[in-house]
């Protein structure tokens, strides 16, 4: 009997596949950048310094503090705003309950009509001094507000710029 000499599968495939694993060989191509020493770019590169991060925190922190007072002024005008708008709204609904009353009682056409002229005049008055008022509360509070942010917004960038001197 003829012995045949049989292979393994697996030692077949495990020898092309180790063939497959190579990294293929590409030839060396001449170029500038082949020869540029990024090492020695970057070792030479000029970072900024950082600046002292308590200090930028401590400035951020006095931002949102001044945001906050000025959020609190804002809230604290609207208040007082509506507080002097329900006053004059009580006071009108007591003028004009007085007034009706007054123009009920029967009097002559020509008599009537003076006095509800003369109504309408001061009714119209207060409405104009009433809304000058509640204008002159609201442009009050905002402008406080606004002068609480100016000035912190001011004083932060005087704090960033000397932050950035020292670094």
């Amino acid at each position: 009997m003829v012995e045949k000499k049989t292979e393994k599968p697996a030692a077949k495939i495990s020898e092309s596949a180790s063939h497959m694993m190579d990294p293929p060989k590409f030839p060396k191509i001449d170029s500038p950048i082949s020869d540029f020493n990024f090492s020695k770019l970057f070792s030479e590169m000029k970072v900024p310094a950082m600046p002292d991060m308590e200090a930028v925190l401590a400035t951020h922190k006095r931002n949102l503090e001044a945001l906050s007072d000025a959020n609190r002024l804002a809230l604290e005008g609207a208040q007082a705003v509506a507080r002097r708008h329900f006053e004059i709204l009580q006071a009108t609904m007591v003028e004009m309950t007085e007034s009706l009353t007054s123009l009920s009682v029967t009097e002559a056409p020509a008599s009537r009509a003076a006095k509800q002229a003369d109504l309408l005049k001061h009714a119209y008055e207060n409405a104009v001094s009433n809304t000058r008022e509640l204008g002159d509360l609201i442009q009050k509070s905002n402008a406080e507000a606004m002068q609480k942010l100016n000035s912190r917004f001011s004083e932060a960038m005087t704090e960033i710029k000397t932050l950035f001197k020292k670094g």
